[in-house]
């Protein structure tokens, strides 16, 4: 009797430790490119070792060139956690196990932030209807194909809203992270140049110089809904729930002066929960553009193009009908 005991014994702790080992592996957290890897590094640092203490495992950055490289990443579980935009979230959630489980709040409570379309306060482009009429003649700093207010909210609600493509648009076009455009713009290396009011933000934070006053803002988008937080949806229930509190609640509890610093830095009023129901106006904007170029391909046959637009139509549909139950 007591022989079998000891064997029940030692066959579940075998059960159980490949959980165990898996909950106690260190954890890496990737960071989208919007600006240098040594800025994100000093800023995030403090709230990563924080992260490290409360789930009692390490917690270890993970930097990559672009948001492809965050993505895959996760993808291939080099990156369990990540900071990311909407739309790199939106490819993390459909290509790399991902799951949001939290957004930011800026520094001022707002629930998201704007994309911008900026040039330089002696700049004489006064409005976009300027910069489309020059457009052969001028420069642009695009955002990365991943980014949410660099290219997608942009790509439709100015560009496409103007009937104009920035490839064709431009006399040279040159791709950069937020921080790379703005400074390409500070020091008029690129004459026009996407960005954001949370860069921008940041961009006070670490120099203490006010950007608007060396810019000049053309153009604002409608409200983004803010940077999601993605885990991997793999991680142990008790892992992501840790994580998931670590985050709401920083800022909040006992060492609570301290962390808001910490936030202040990363011009954070905190962050709240979310789910993967906040990507829902990022795929209706994908969408409407899948549709629009379909309604405009001359090449398609009749019969592909209504299958195509009936598909479209079909998940717009399930997206409008997601938002209505919530």
């Amino acid at each position: 009797m007591l022989r079998r005991t000891f064997l029940v014994l030692i066959t579940s702790a075998i059960a159980a430790a490949p959980a165990l080992a898996q909950d106690a592996r260190p954890l890496s957290i990737g960071f989208i490119s919007t600006e240098s890897s040594s800025n994100l590094k000093t800023a995030w640092q403090p709230l990563i070792d924080d992260l490290s203490k409360a789930l009692g495992v390490p917690v270890k950055p993970f930097f990559a060139s672009d948001y492809a490289g965050i993505i895959e990443g996760m993808r291939f579980n080099k990156v369990q956690i990540a900071w990311f935009g909407n739309k790199s979230a939106m490819e993390a959630v459909d290509r790399a196990n991902g799951e949001v489980f939290a957004s930011v709040i800026d520094k001022d409570g707002n629930p998201g932030y704007w994309s911008l379309l900026i040039v330089s306060k002696d700049s004489d482009l006064k409005s976009v209807e300027d910069v489309i009429k020059r457009g052969k003649e001028l420069s642009y700093g695009a955002g990365d194909p991943n980014s949410t207010s660099g290219t997608l909210v942009p790509g439709y609600y100015l560009w496409a809203a103007n009937k104009v493509e920035p490839k064709t648009l431009f006399k040279a076009v040159r791709i950069g992270n937020h921080e790379a455009n703005l400074l390409s713009v500070l020091n008029k290396q690129v004459d026009v140049a996407v960005n954001n009011t949370e860069n921008l933000g940041r961009y006070r934070v670490n120099t203490g110089k006010n950007p608007y006053d060396q810019l000049r803002v053309l153009w604002k988008s409608p409200l983004i809904p803010a940077d999601p937080m993605v885990y991997r949806k793999d991680l142990p229930a008790d892992m992501k729930q840790k994580i998931q509190t670590f985050f709401v609640n920083y800022g909040k509890g006992a060492d609570a002066a301290r962390e808001k610093q910490v936030l202040a830095t990363l011009t954070y009023q905190g962050f709240r929960p979310s789910s993967d129901a906040q990507l829902v106006p990022i795929r209706q904007i994908e969408l409407a553009k899948e549709k629009a170029r379909i309604e405009s391909d001359g090449t398609l046959a009749a019969a592909d193009k209504e299958k195509r637009l009936a598909d479209v139509s079909r998940r717009l549909a399930e997206l409008d009908k997601a938002v209505s139950t919530q």
